[in-house]
């Protein structure tokens, strides 16, 4: 029966013969987690500004819900208290729906920033990668050539 040969050292030593330089990968795995944090926290601030604005969107419509549940003397006067609940209902949706669209609009440029930084910012590594890479593969070219 054929044994089936151990590629282990053969691996090793393919493997050694192209050495890996991962500091490139490195740099990127850490301007992307510090680029996620960064979006992280605008997309948190988002939340929680809108969980404010929900908080005291509910607080307000229970207290005006309050008011119009109490007991009135005239049936007229249920009309109107329904009449006020509704044109306060629309008044304070209205103020809401705008600070929540402030929330997006704030979001959105906070994110085409750090966007655009970090495209900035991945362009000047990539020109300074290539560069390195460059000047090595002159520098080995010269003494490949200084060796003839």
């Amino acid at each position: 029966m054929a044994k089936t040969q151990d590629f282990t050292a053969i691996m090793k030593d393919v493997m050694g013969a192209f050495p890996v330089d991962t500091t490139a990968m490195e740099g990127a795995f850490k301007s992307t987690a510090a680029l996620n944090e960064k979006l992280s926290g605008v997309a948190l601030e988002a939340a929680e500004k809108s969980a404010e604005i929900s908080n005291k969107w509910t607080k307000e419509t229970l207290a005006k819900l309050t008011e119009m549940s109490k007991a009135k003397a005239e049936p007229a006067d249920y009309a109107k208290a329904a009449t006020d609940f509704a044109s306060a209902s629309a008044e304070v949706a209205a103020e809401n729906m705008a600070a929540f669209a402030e929330i997006a609009k704030k979001v959105q440029s906070e994110t085409v920033e750090l966007l655009m930084a970090a495209g900035k910012d991945a362009a000047e590594e990539a020109t300074a990668a290539v560069k390195k890479a460059t000047n090595e593969v002159t520098t080995a070219a010269k003494k490949a050539t200084a060796a003839k």
